[in-house]
């Protein structure tokens, strides 16, 4: 973070000394020209030809063609300085905000684990400010961003001790045992499911052993029926005792 904010203020200063070099040398030019153009200065000599056409004054031409260039690049200064003041402004936000975050992670991680212990107001937000300072990672931050870290940190102690590491981890150890006992008893389902349908199977088989025999039964008594007689016996109504018939 350091190494990128003084890159960016040496690109900066080189950056303002071209424009301060570029303002000069417009001024300069424009005032050798009015200077010239006034008798006080001799104008710029120079050959200038184009083809076999010899132009006269060609370095008057030039010099008041480049001064004019000059003069009229030198509007777009302001306008070229006030976007390097919003981009400064920006990357200065950009990199306080960043470093806030940071600072501010580390002081609500302590926070999580109860390192703080102070309620008092300004006693706490103190005690969060000397905890930054002696961190090690947060050496090459400016004490207002140590302090405004340190005040988010208090304004979210609250935050803080709801969703403690305590409390995170004994939540995730009840969500953890809960989805164990959904696991268990989804399993049990499973294996009273299976259970079901083999008892459906197996009384659709008894059924049909019953159906069968009764069909055999029926089968016999028929065929009993039949051959009785031929026997010599004969069935009473209703499926009573066998009598035996007379002898002719």
């Amino acid at each position: 973070m350091r190494y990128r904010a003084s890159t960016s203020g040496i690109v900066t200063s080189i950056q303002g000394a071209a424009l301060v070099t570029f303002v000069a040398v417009a001024v300069v030019s424009v005032l050798a020209t009015i200077a010239s153009t006034v008798g006080l200065l001799p104008w710029l000599k120079m050959s200038l030809t184009f083809g076999d056409l010899r132009i006269p004054n060609g370095g008057a031409i030039i010099q008041t063609s480049v001064t004019v260039l000059l003069a009229l690049l030198a509007f777009f200064v302001p306008s070229t300085m006030r976007v390097q003041r919003l981009e400064q402004t920006h990357r200065d936000f950009s990199v306080c905000m960043s470093d806030i975050a940071e600072a501010y992670n580390v002081a609500h991680a302590a926070d999580r684990n109860d390192v703080f212990t102070i309620s008092s107001e300004f006693d706490a937000v103190r005690e969060r400010i000397n905890f930054l300072r002696g961190h090690p990672d947060l050496g090459h931050l400016e004490p207002d961003v140590l302090e405004t870290a340190a005040m988010m940190s208090h304004t979210s102690a609250e935050l803080a001790e709801i969703y403690s590491d305590e409390n995170v981890a004994r939540a995730r150890k009840f969500l953890t045992e809960r989805q164990q006992e959904i696991a268990t008893f989804e399993e049990r389902i499973v294996l009273a499911q299976n259970t079901c349908r083999e008892l459906k199977r197996w009384k659709e088989q008894v059924e049909i052993d019953e159906d069968v025999q009764l069909s055999q039964l029926k089968r016999l008594e028929e065929e009993l029926t039949d051959i009785l007689p031929e026997l010599g016996f004969q069935r009473g109504p209703k499926g009573g005792k066998v009598i035996k018939l007379a002898a002719e």
